[in-house]
């Protein structure tokens, strides 16, 4: 590729340094790329992007797109079927294909496509961060966290994860919700399921950024940019080393603020 070349969104996958094989899970803001599409009277072609995804992981690949939605947290019904995602066009637009699966969890569910699609769709997991739950798989995985033109801060999930696998912070707890709860079969029933939410009485604020050096440095993180954009790449199982040594060890300080922080 050549550095004043304009590469189509649809491109994109070649330059990502996927490999057959690979499993990863793709956070985005595709704004940016929607505006490089625009002035240089490019198409984008969120299928093709797709399409392109595969053909790079092959046909032992996995691809999870992030499908989050935080309503159930307010009593508001969850139909797997129907529910859309609040976590980006990718997630979304995964969701009409055939070939892409919802995991079961109403508030931190995951489209899943590939090799492992049947292990994380078969998942009850009712902690949002436990280790039955998808989190904890991406970690055995060694998956790959794509992140395009979005910082840790803006999709980072994964840091409560650790926070959760740590036991020692003080500054999250676990909080259950209970709401309707339509499965594939379209079968609704009362469940509850629990996520590892912010003490509010310590006004914790996550920053995550901070740790981004770390992950830099010890290999846990590459950079990649095709056109004006700006995609990190987090290798989850490296990067866990580095998330808990900063909870037990720093008292979270790269990760979040809050009251009493030592």
């Amino acid at each position: 590729m050549k550095e004043d070349a304009i590469v189509d969104f649809c491109d994109y996958p070649k330059y990502m340094n996927l490999k057959s094989g690979d499993v990863i899970f793709i956070n985005s803001d595709l704004r940016k790329v929607f505006c490089d599409m625009h002035v240089n009277r490019r198409k984008i072609d969120l299928n093709a992007f797709i399409d392109g995804l595969i053909d790079q992981v092959g046909p032992d690949g996995t691809i999870i797109f992030p499908t989050y939605n935080w309503d159930f947290c307010n009593g508001i019904a969850f139909d797997i079927n129907k529910t859309p995602s609040k976590t980006g066009s990718l997630g979304q637009y995964s969701l009409k294909r055939t070939d892409f699966r919802r995991t079961a969890h109403p508030i931190y569910s995951f489209s899943v496509y590939g090799r492992y699609q049947d292990l994380f769709c078969s998942m009850n997991n009712t902690e949002s961060f436990g280790e039955d739950s998808p989190f904890a798989a991406l970690k055995k995985l060694k998956c790959k966290n794509y992140m395009i033109d979005v910082t840790l801060k803006g999709c980072f999930t994964y840091m409560h994860y650790a926070e959760q696998a740590s036991g020692v912070v003080h500054y999250r707890y676990h909080k259950n919700f209970t709401a309707d709860y339509t499965d594939s079969e379209n079968h609704t029933s009362k469940r509850t399921y629990s996520m590892f939410v912010r003490d509010l009485d310590l006004d914790v604020f996550n920053t995550v950024d901070p740790i981004e050096k770390d992950f830099i440095d010890d290999g846990a993180e590459d950079i990649i940019r095709i056109n004006s954009s700006v995609i990190r790449v987090v290798y989850l199982d490296k990067a866990l080393d580095i998330l808990l040594n900063d909870i037990k060890n720093n008292s979270s300080k790269k990760l979040c603020r809050y009251k009493g922080q030592c």
